[in-house]
């Protein structure tokens, strides 16, 4: 195992050549013609934001897809130069960060034209009336991508509702539509396809009003990771992997009907050490609220982390750690930041061993999927939540 950790408690370990897997498996499905956007939002799906978005880069990745401006320019400032699209709502005081850096903002209200309207004129007043087409030049222009609305009922303009967004943001002079895109609500389970079907059509729609309005070079995306893998009518001219890229599946579903075909690599693993040993005799209980009562002598191990580094508490007293290459059961109640778990039939543990809580570890594993399982939520939810404090290593 790799010993990159000196001197940390806990860190998480992120493989590229898992990385670099995941990238060659999407762009084989998608094929040369279309673009394939990384979705690096929320600290890159837990695996850190910027030393993700550089990898993908390296790799060759058309665009990074983020939530915010916070974001974005956390790339920009570290020189990641790939084109960015802010998938999320884009505060108004941080246009002028966008024009400057050139970063893409989605477009996906009535209410935003307004404000990008009233924004972008007042920032002209601020460049002293400079007129940036005289000057052949559309860098500061806002760049923007119009979000449309086919069912998933989040962002976006309704389908009926895309020729009025058109003509408004057509009037805009500071603004340059590059794109135009929309989210599928279900694409996670193939059985049901009807609704993803409609979506499409109903994006194909809106995608014809808006190159009336911007031309026939709108790039036109819809597919996320289930999308791509399962709608291949729905690559359109970009697709925007997230969680297939770090090697994890949609949804069961997916994975069964191409998991025989291809093959993701879980990129990221998650380690702490033992902090402490100690033997606990027989009729003794365990952690807060004594939950657990030990009918004979056990051995105990106590480690470093708890909910706080997303250890979650719903995992006290079912979940498992990874020690030696053997199952540890948690004992009692998850706390804040230390668990304790059973390593009696695990001989010679000692202060300092490494332990595994995602990823593997002689032969064993224990995947973001278990834990989702166990603790009934999703492998993203596992995954983003893990602590952004916590160090990331990047290994070869």
């Amino acid at each position: 195992m790799n010993q990159s950790h000196a001197g940390l408690r806990t860190w998480v370990e992120v493989d590229t050549k898992a990385l670099k897997n995941n990238y060659d498996v999407f762009r084989k499905i998608i094929g040369a013609k279309v673009k394939l956007m990384a979705v690096a939002k929320s600290n890159a799906y837990g695996h850190c934001l910027y030393d993700y978005a550089k990898v993908m880069a390296g790799l060759g990745v058309d665009w990074l897809g983020v939530d915010s401006v916070t974001e974005a320019m956390k790339l920009r400032r570290e020189g990641i130069k790939t084109p960015i699209l802010i998938l999320g709502h884009t505060l108004t005081e941080r246009l002028k960060d966008c024009l400057e850096n050139d970063l893409t903002v989605t477009v996906s209200s009535f209410e935003q034209i307004k404000e990008l309207d009233s924004r972008l004129r007042g920032n002209d007043k601020e460049e002293n009336g400079n007129d940036k087409e005289e000057n052949g030049n559309d860098t500061l222009k806002l760049r923007a991508h119009i979000k449309i609305d086919t069912g998933m009922h989040r962002q976006g303009f309704q389908t009926e509702e895309v020729e009025d967004a058109c003509q408004q943001i057509r009037q805009l002079e500071n603004i340059k539509v590059e794109g135009i895109f929309t989210h599928f609500a279900a694409a996670k389970n193939p059985a049901f396809p009807a609704d993803t079907k409609a979506q499409i059509e109903q994006f194909k729609t809106a995608c014809d009003i808006a190159k009336r309005y911007f031309g026939e070079n709108l790039i036109k995306h819809a597919a996320a990771t289930a999308g791509t893998l399962l709608f291949p009518e729905s690559h359109f001219d970009m697709v925007r992997i997230g969680i297939g890229l770090y090697g994890l599946w949609t949804s069961k579903e997916a994975k069964a009907l191409c998991g025989g075909k291809i093959e993701l690599m879980p990129a990221l693993s998650w380690r702490t050490v033992v902090a402490e040993v100690k033997i606990i005799k027989a009729g003794e209980r365990i952690s807060y609220d004594l939950t657990e009562k030990f009918e004979k002598e056990i051995c105990i191990a106590v480690l470093p982390i708890g909910y706080w580094n997303g250890f979650r508490r719903s995992l006290s007293s079912i979940g498992h750690v990874l020690i030696q290459g053997k199952r540890a059961k948690v004992l009692g109640r998850v706390t804040m930041d230390m668990i304790m778990v059973d390593v009696t039939e695990i001989p010679a543990v000692h202060s300092g061993d490494i332990v595994t809580l995602i990823g593997r570890d002689s032969g064993q594993e224990i995947t973001a999927d278990e834990i989702a399982l166990l603790t009934e939520t999703s492998n993203y939810e596992v995954v983003t939540q893990l602590n952004p404090l916590m160090k990331r290593v990047y290994l070869d």
